[in-house]
This record gives C-alpha cells, sequence and structure tokens, in this order.
C-alpha cells in the first residue's frame, strides 16, 4: 500500500508514458498531469486514425506523442503505465524496466493506492454481469450510509483517477481480464473466479498461462472470501490451491449433493436458489429462479456467483429485489427492438463459444437465427457444432472466424439431422440485413458472434452499437 501523498510525490515531475490511448488510459492525463507528471501516449494507431480534436488536445496539454509503427520501440520515461492487451515481456519494456523504468498498470497502480475495500472478479464468461449485479447488490445495501460503492476495472470509467475522494470505508467492485492479471500481484478483499475455458489463446503464450493469471486474483490474498464454480473442474481444483487465511465458497447451478458441508454453497434445487450455510449448519432458501427477469440459466448462475460472495454481508432481500428489477447490461442478450413479430438480440460481448452458447441455451428450445463471426482468437469452435444446430434455424456468418465456425457446425453429429441454413456473408451490415430478410413473424434474430471484435471493429461495443443501429433503421 503507497499512500497518496507518496504516490503523488512519485509522479510529481517525472516522465510517465501511457501505452494505449484506449478506455484505461485516456481518462488518466489530465489526473496525471494534475499532480505533476510529465506525460507522453503512445499508440500503435496513426494519428490519422484518432479524433483530431482530441489529437489537438493533448497538443495544447504539451502531451508528447509516439504513434503508429515503432511506438514502443524507446522509452525515456521513469514510470510506464500499459494498457491491459500489452505484454509487459516484449523486449522494449524489459529494456526499459532494466534501465530502471518503472513498469504498471492503472489497475495495479489503483490496488497500490487506493484506501477502499475491493472486490474482484475474473472468468472467461459472466464476469461483467455479475460484477454488475455485485455492484447493484451492494449500493442498495448501502445506499442510506456514507459508503460509495464503486465499479471499474475491465468495466467503467478507469478508477485511479478517483482515488483522491475514496474513503476507507468505501468499497471497489473490479472486473479483471486475464489481460490486467497477467502480470499483477493483487490482494483484494474478495474475489471470484466464474468459470475458466480456452480463451484467448491469440494473447497468452498457451491455456496454461491464460489459466495461471486467472489464479493471480487470489494468489497474493492472505484472507477474504474466495467464490469458485463447482462444476467448472478447473475452478473447482483451484480450491486446494488458495492461500492460508482465504476461505472458498463454491457456487452450482445444480443441486449441492456431493459438495462437502463444510462449504458454504449456493446451489440450485427445483427452481430455487439456495445457500447451504456452512458456519450455520443449515440451508436457506433466498429467491426462486422465476424472480430473475434476465433469460437463460448462466444469469442464474450469475445471480448464484454474487450471492456467494455477498451472503452474509448483504440483506438477503436484497438479492431478490435486485433479481426482479435488473434488465440487464448492454450488449448481452440485449432486446433491441421487436419489428413485425420478431425480436432482435444484440449479445455482442459474446466473444467465445462459451459465451454464444450459454447466449443460444437462454431461448431454451426455440430455434434462433444467429450471426456469428468475428475476429479469430485460435480458440477452438469444435464444442459449440452440437449446441449451434440444436438452437439455430440459420446462421449468418461473417468475419475471419466464418469459416471455422462453419466447419465446426456442419462437421457435429447433430448436424446429421438437425443442421442449419448457413449462410457466409462478408460485410457486418449485410449479414445483419440477410438475418432480418431470412426472419419470421415469431422469430428471433442475435448477435452472438463468438469470435471477438477486432477483425473489423475497435471492440465489442462499437460492433453491437452499429447492430443496434442497422436493426433500428430496418
Amino acid at each position: 500500500m503507497i499512500e497518496l501523498t507518496n504516490f503523488f510525490n512519485l509522479i510529481n515531475g517525472k516522465k510517465v508514458a501511457l501505452l494505449g490511448l484506449g478506455i484505461s488510459n485516456t481518462p488518466l492525463i489530465d489526473f496525471l498531469m494534475k499532480h505533476g507528471a510529465k506525460v507522453s501516449a503512445h499508440d500503435k494507431k496513426e494519428r490519422s486514425g484518432f479524433d483530431a480534436e482530441f489529437m489537438n488536445e493533448l497538443d495544447k496539454k504539451g502531451v508528447r506523442l509516439f504513434l503508429g509503427e515503432g511506438y514502443l520501440d524507446d522509452f525515456d520515461e521513469d514510470i510506464i503505465i500499459k494498457a491491459p492487451g500489452i505484454r509487459r515481456d516484449i523486449p522494449s519494456l524489459i529494456k526499459a524496466e532494466e534501465h530502471g523504468a518503472l513498469l504498471t498498470s492503472e489497475m495495479e497502480f489503483f490496488f497500490k493506492v487506493s484506501p477502499c475495500e475491493k472486490f474482484a472478479i475474473t472468468g472467461s464468461d459472466g464476469k461483467t454481469t455479475t460484477t454488475t449485479l455485485t455492484h447493484l447488490m451492494l449500493s442498495e445495501h448501502y445506499k442510506d450510509t456514507a459508503r460509495t460503492v464503486y465499479v471499474g476495472g475491465n468495466i467503467g470509467k478507469p478508477l485511479l483517477s478517483f482515488v483522491e475522494e475514496m474513503k476507507n470505508s468505501d468499497i471497489a467492485v473490479l472486473e479483471l481480464s486475464s489481460f490486467q492479471l497477467h502480470a499483477m500481484e493483487v490482494a483484494p478483499n474478495g474475489a471470484i473466479i466464474t468459470n475458466v475455458a480456452p480463451n484467448h489463446l491469440d494473447w497468452h503464450t498457451d491455456y496454461n498461462e491464460y489459466i495461471d493469471s486467472k489464479k493471480r486474483i487470489f494468489s497474493f490474498m492472505d484472507k477474504g472470501i474466495v467464490v469458485l464454480n463447482y462444476k467448472n473442474d478447473i475452478t473447482r481444483n483451484m480450491a486446494s490451491e488458495l492461500p492460508d487465511g482465504c476461505k472458498v465458497r463454491f457456487f452450482t447451478s445444480g443441486d449441492a449433493s456431493g459438495i462437502p458441508d463444510l462449504y458454504t454453497t449456493v446451489y440450485c434445487k427445483d427452481g430455487k436458489i439456495c445457500v447451504w450455510d456452512a458456519d450455520e449448519g443449515e440451508c436457506v432458501h433466498i429467491m426462486d429462479t422465476d424472480d430473475i427477469i434476465l433469460p437463460g440459466v448462466h444469469n442464474i448462475e450469475n445471480y448464484m456467483t454474487a450471492i456467494a460472495l455477498l451472503y452474509g454481508r448483504v440483506d438477503n432481500s436484497v438479492f431478490k429485489k435486485i433479481a426482479t428489477t435488473f434488465g440487464g447490461v448492454a450488449h448481452r442478450i440485449e432486446l433491441v427492438r421487436e419489428k413485425d413479430g420478431v425480436k432482435y438480440y444484440n449479445s455482442s460481448i459474446d466473444s467465445s463459444p462459451s459465451r454464444t452458447m450459454a447466449a443460444l441455451n437462454a431461448f431454451g428450445d426455440k430455434k434462433v437465427i444467429a450471426i456469428m463471426g468475428g475476429y479469430d482468437k485460435h480458440i477452438p469452435y469444435e464444442e459449440m457444432g452440437d449446441c449451434v444446430c440444436k438452437h439455430t434455424r440459420a446462421l449468418v456468418l461473417t468475419g475471419a472466424t466464418a469459416q471455422k465456425i462453419r466447419d465446426a457446425v456442419t462437421g457435429c453429429e447433430t448436424a446429421k439431422t438437425e443442421l442449419p441454413e448457413i449462410y457466409m456473408v462478408d460485410d457486418f451490415t449485410d449479414a445483419v440485413k440477410r438475418a432480418h430478410e431470412l426472419a419470421h413473424d415469431g422469430d428471433v434474430v442475435i448477435l452472438t458472434p463468438a469470435s471477438a471484435s477486432f477483425d473489423k471493429f475497435k471492440n465489442f461495443e462499437q460492433r453491437g452499437n452499429l447492430f443496434k443501429e442497422i436493426v433500428r433503421g430496418l
């Protein structure tokens, strides 16, 4: 922990490099300069790729700019704050550290200087909704107190800019990606790993490194609750790796049979979400699954995950109140509109096969028209072939992964009897319009890419917003 005054003394008069002019770094420029830092910005995009007014503002502020090819070649800065998507083991950063530069990230600095309590959430799927639910539950519980509950990390605004106003009694709920965790030594007050499945293998050296990055969320804790998914083999086995002083809690979408009674566990049985309270030796009914207005089994699991962390901390009545009022996070099975009896859903966040399977399963036995495809993260798609065949009437494929998804679908066992119509459409806008042409009264059209967005878009939000714009213009 660094005292705030010591942090400001650390950056005052120092040359500070921001690597990546994205969501996590851009708001830090004014904050750092306010406290005397001499800021430089490095980004792989050329100047022409940015808004001209934004570039002119940086010039006026005296920000040194290193843009385009070679933006990471040489550093003369004292402190380097990298964006999450930049690995810290690239040669130029290793060289900079060897010459005395402090290499860190916005979130790593936040952990070191923020005085508030911190809950951290990671996982391959469900972490954004679980983070949002945890934030809403805590905010509702403490709404009549002087405590402020912040949300940040991989979502929301960079919280380092808010440290001056934070109190010891405040709480920060943080979504952390494998990119952020990869080289961080963080010790939250409580942690969640929703699940682990292959993802981001274009960035990580291999699957083991990806898994190890997720484990870092608890590796440096010496106390606190760690919530793990009992049904996921990888996360269940992490229970034996927790540091001394940490207490594991499980959640499971089934009943709690087979889970030792010594673990407090949130489970689902006969349409009821219950907690086995290991401390009290009793089962507590929290709410019915029908109370949750978000569709899909995966959202029931998201609620159970947040409940597992906050049970005993938050009034049980809060859990049901949020369930009956929260309509969901943008880009996650988000209903855009209904036109001519067809419902259009935006689930642009679905950047992996497991996310897409969860989205398709949310519609039960109904066969939908799905738009899939995008940037290739070098992850396998075979696992979702049967699910796609069972849950889609038509499949519109676009982007770099279109052929890989087609091969996974046509090559699965279910394709012999339930192969959907498949259309290959290169242009994203044309893909949405093709799905519209295929839809009839009573149909569902969903954007669920099973792929990242970086082949054609800056991020999944931009992809989802374009989808919504096209749909609203139909």
